[in-house]
């Protein structure tokens, strides 16, 4: 990921100005990432250190979700609708 794609989520998800590390940019960075590792397992299945990497950032992913869900559910649902994620 380039530093203007990473700064276009950031911008884009964003609470504030100067938000870099709220819980919904967080998991937009990490949802980003596991697209990226996902294209890259396809091409390279046997690559067990990029699984490795790509189940580590899943499951962070999905512990910050479940914090945003407890936290502000209505936010959640409009993060996992823009992000296009499962529930």
């Amino acid at each position: 990921m380039t530093k203007e794609e990473k700064a276009a989520i950031i911008s884009e998800f964003a609470e504030k100005d100067g938000d870099v590390g709220s819980t919904s940019v967080q998991i937009a960075l990490m949802s980003a990432r596991v697209k990226e590792l996902t294209s890259h397992m396809k091409e390279h299945p046997t690559d067990y250190a990029s699984r490795k990497g790509l189940l580590a950032i899943v499951t962070k992913r999905r512990k910050l979700l479940k914090y945003l869900n407890k936290k502000d559910h209505a936010g959640y649902l409009a993060l996992i609708k823009k992000l296009g994620l499962k529930r």
